[in-house]
């Protein structure tokens, strides 16, 4: 094995040449392709919903039918999965982020707070631009287990729930050796995030492809943003 000599450095990590915020290049590249990614999965998914894909068709109504069926059987489950839905609605996930920027405004965490409002106004326009490109009616039900008005593709609890979880992630993780607090933060931004979803499924108002597709944008929302505010704070001043 060869030994760096006294006046070679040392190769910066992967990590550290993609994602590190000091390397504004390498976080651009990363930018890009997980961003196109993670957009171009439901814009896929969204594609199959246009032409009618037979399989993704069979799929949505036997999911979406196996959980209602569940629901009607056991209307305490129904009942929960209600008041959750609710509670974590997109109007109350907005409020609750409004709160939060001003929080962070109050602690002179004002880059911060500036990421948390662009986030979830960026992704709150997303989704009803892409309800009304891609114009997919909501499942029906003989016994709805719940009321939803307007189209279904994307979920917008499922994506504004996945926003709200990416800002859970980035604004409340806690330093390095807390693992408690690092657990508990990233439990409760999966919980919010997958059973916020998984709720819109199972009370008949959206198919599973709409919750999907709601997920990822969320996160490729997240990720965008929070990159590109990454090469920001690492860009000087005179250069931006």
């Amino acid at each position: 094995m060869c030994a760096l000599g006294p006046g070679t450095a040392a190769r910066p990590s992967w990590r550290h040449r993609r994602l590190h915020p000091d390397n504004g290049q390498g976080l651009r590249l990363t930018l890009a392709v997980v961003s196109a990614f993670l957009v171009l999965v439901p814009f896929l998914l969204a594609l199959l919903v246009l032409t009618s894909w037979s399989p993704l068709r069979r799929l949505d109504r036997a999911v979406t039918e196996a959980l209602v069926d569940y629901g009607l059987r056991h209307p305490e489950w129904a009942r929960v999965l209600n008041v959750w839905t609710d509670v974590f609605a997109p109007m109350p996930l907005r409020l609750a982020a409004l709160v939060v920027v001003g929080w962070l405004a109050r602690r002179q965490a004002r880059q911060l707070a500036l990421w948390v409002a662009v986030t979830m106004t960026v992704g709150g326009l997303l989704s009803p631009l892409l309800k009304l490109l891609v114009g997919r009616p909501r499942p029906e039900f003989p016994k709805p287990l719940a009321q939803a008005v307007g189209l279904a593709f994307p979920s917008g609890h499922a994506l504004n729930a996945a926003l709200a979880a990416g800002v859970l992630l980035v604004v409340f993780r806690p330093r390095p050796g807390r693992s408690a607090k690092r657990y508990a933060v990233w439990a409760g931004a999966f919980l919010l995030a997958v059973v916020t979803g998984f709720s819109r499924v199972a009370l008949g108002v959206h198919w599973s492809s709409d919750v999907v597709a709601g997920w990822l944008l969320g996160t490729a929302v997240v990720a965008a943003t929070a990159a590109v505010f990454a090469v920001w704070r690492a860009t000087p001043p005179h250069r931006r």
